[in-house]
């Protein structure tokens, strides 16, 4: 069975019970017991696996979850890589047919923050958007030119975390680039969880579900059944080219149901005869009549689980707030 691991930072909590509070613990319930390690990154904690173990077998009472305050799970600085329009749903949202070609990009990894903390929204972007996304955190070094198996998945991955690609719309359409639309600060909530997985858990990967919604409102609900490219064909074509550690985190891609989505036929060809700043006029002021985009005030709730709880990444409950 998986193990959920949480991360914390001295003097957050919230009782005294938990006051020296710092670390890593291992989720019980609704108690956590203290991991007796060293560790202070995510990639030493994975290699510390036997004090986890430990933590899990613990008499201990523990404290409550409650009263501790989760920090990421993954530690910083770290790669943090991505996968482009992997969901059948969200490519038919997006306005592609046909075959999808795999593609990968980059997010700053100073964009990774708590699972509670406020995405702030920069005060130049007005078209925010919300992507709930499998992180798959590396537990061993994959080299480039590997080649992933289904069954090798257990050798490379150590675990899953709950994310949220969080993107600046009118950043990525505008430049037609990822990196500076989704690397803002606050703009990948991860967590709560670190859900390690043993051999057998991978099995039930495809019965994950992803669902996101905004002020109670459901917005995404898919399986990873939905997924177009899977985690071992991912990591063998991003192993073409790059190099991933442990405590490294591939973002596996979103389901349909995000703000964005692609303008109907008719309009995309009339817009296609403008010159481009007419076209992204035009296509925006369509946009700012869309209810979707995040505002101020605003709260996400995200949360991935298989439905027997098998595997449970927890929940995650992020306000928006705007740049003060």
């Amino acid at each position: 069975m998986s193990t959920n691991v949480l991360r914390t930072t001295g003097g957050a909590s919230r009782s005294s019970e938990a006051e020296s509070g710092g670390g890593w613990w291992v989720v019980r319930g609704e108690r956590a017991v203290r991991i007796q390690t060293k560790a202070v990154t995510t990639a030493e904690l994975l290699a510390d696996r036997d004090a986890v173990r430990e933590a899990a077998a613990s008499a201990e009472s523990g404290a409550p979850v409650a009263d501790l305050v989760a920090l990421p799970p993954v530690t910083t600085p770290c790669r943090v890589v991505a996968q482009m329009v992997n969901y059948r749903s969200h490519a038919k949202d997006s306005g592609f047919t046909g075959d999808i070609p795999p593609t990968f990009f980059r997010k700053a990894s100073g964009s990774v923050s708590g699972p509670h903390d406020a995405i702030v929204r920069p005060s130049h972007v007005n078209f925010l958007d919300y992507e709930v996304e499998l992180g798959l955190v590396m537990g061993a070094t994959l080299p480039v030119g590997t080649v992933v198996e289904e069954q090798d998945l257990p050798r490379y991955v150590a675990g899953l975390v709950l994310t949220n690609d969080v993107s600046a719309r009118d950043v990525q359409l505008t430049k037609t680039q990822f990196y500076e639309s989704k690397s803002y600060p606050t703009f990948t909530p991860t967590g709560p969880y670190l859900t390690l997985l043993e051999p057998e858990d991978f099995a039930h990967l495809l019965n994950l579900r992803l669902r996101l919604s905004v002020n109670g409102v459901s917005r995404q609900d898919r399986t990873l059944a939905d997924m177009i490219v899977r985690p071992a064909q991912a990591l063998t074509l991003l192993a073409r080219f790059q190099t991933l550690d442990p405590g490294d985190l591939l973002l596996t891609g979103t389901p349909g149901g995000t703000a964005l989505k692609a303008p109907p036929k008719a309009a995309e060809k009339i817009a296609a005869l403008l010159p481009p700043a007419l076209k992204w006029k035009a296509f925006f002021k369509g946009q700012a009549k869309n209810p979707k985009y995040l505002r101020s005030g605003d709260l996400i709730t995200a949360t991935i689980a298989t439905p027997d709880g098998r595997i449970d990444l927890g929940e995650q409950r992020t306000p928006v707030t705007d740049t003060a």
